[in-house]
């Protein structure tokens, strides 16, 4: 099968590395080190500078942009699309992304959303590895007027890629829960580390609470903005929620009230071995190389 992808950034090089042994899988992206790279380490097997041709030669298009970057490369291109394509966009948001995108009117492109729960805090094709995607969790959110035949590829290539769990849920149920365990788990740790208070070398008394609480606070600057505000209604609910909850250690603390202290890690407990552990939770712990992207717009 041929299979383009829009964006070479973490996400999209990883897509192309997971694919590329059964499939042919070309590329389009403005940054030549990019293509450069991809080519030279063989996660791509093509690469295109004319974006009508790159259109046109694939059958499948992964579009792995920034969500605002997404609607933009479709509007300006969508006259270039060949008949009957499958667009895969694979964005944190749905609902907004779905709003925007309808009001395109597009004729003969099916586009399916679809969301890979997996990545880094490292960025670029450079960091690009198979390994993000073992036994991660991936969702599809079917809209009317999807295929089931381009769904049911969008689900085979996923489980190709490494997913283990395939999820098919409405736009509004992704957006809500993926406030939950992402957007506001981001917002924790960028708090967490914005809140320092100590002129002590904080480097010489880390242990693994604060090292695994932090990682996600080196983020993408640009990228997660745009996440946290177009899902600005589910993510504020889930703020003001975990707000109550800090409050009752706060108040049992003032209270010393150990009693309390104990029930909410009781019930902390139950919930977080309920979930269980991921399988994938060692991919997060690789190396950091120090690379960085010069991609504005790729995931």
């Amino acid at each position: 099968m041929n299979i383009g992808i829009v964006g070479l950034g973490l996400i999209g090089g990883t897509i192309a590395k997971s694919l590329n042994k059964h499939h042919n899988i070309s590329a389009y992206d403005t940054s030549s080190e990019t293509i450069e790279y991809a080519l030279a380490n063989k996660i791509i097997h093509k690469a295109y500078d004319n974006v009508s041709d790159f259109l046109a030669d694939n059958e499948v298009i992964y579009i792995c942009l920034y969500p605002k970057s997404i609607i933009n490369f479709i509007f300006r291109n969508k006259s270039f699309f060949a008949k009957d394509s499958v667009l895969i966009e694979i964005s944190g948001i749905k609902k907004h992304m779905i709003e925007e995108i309808e009001k395109l009117n597009l004729d003969n492109i099916d586009v399916i959303y679809t969301h890979p729960v997996a990545g880094s805090e490292k960025v670029g094709v450079f960091n690009a590895r198979e390994t993000i995607f073992k036994n991660a969790n991936y969702v599809i959110t079917p809209v009317a007027g999807n295929k089931e035949s381009n769904l049911t590829l969008a689900k085979e290539l996923a489980l190709e890629m490494g997913f283990k769990n395939i999820s098919s849920i409405t736009p509004e149920a992704h957006d809500d829960i993926i406030a939950y365990t992402s957007q506001l788990t981001h917002i924790l740790s960028l708090s967490l580390v914005n809140s320092i208070s100590t002129d002590l070398d904080t480097k010489k008394f880390i242990g693994d609470s604060y090292r695994e609480l932090t990682r996600i606070s080196i983020i993408n600057e640009k990228l997660w903005p745009e996440l946290f505000l177009h899902n600005k209604a589910s993510l504020l609910t889930k703020i003001e929620a975990f707000e109550a909850e800090l409050h009752k250690f706060k108040d049992a603390i003032i209270m010393n009230n150990s009693n309390v202290l104990e029930d909410l890690m009781v019930k902390s407990t139950t919930i977080r071995t309920g979930i269980g552990r991921g399988e994938n939770d060692e991919s997060w712990s690789l190396p950091f190389k120090g690379q960085r992207y010069n991609c504005s717009t790729c995931i």
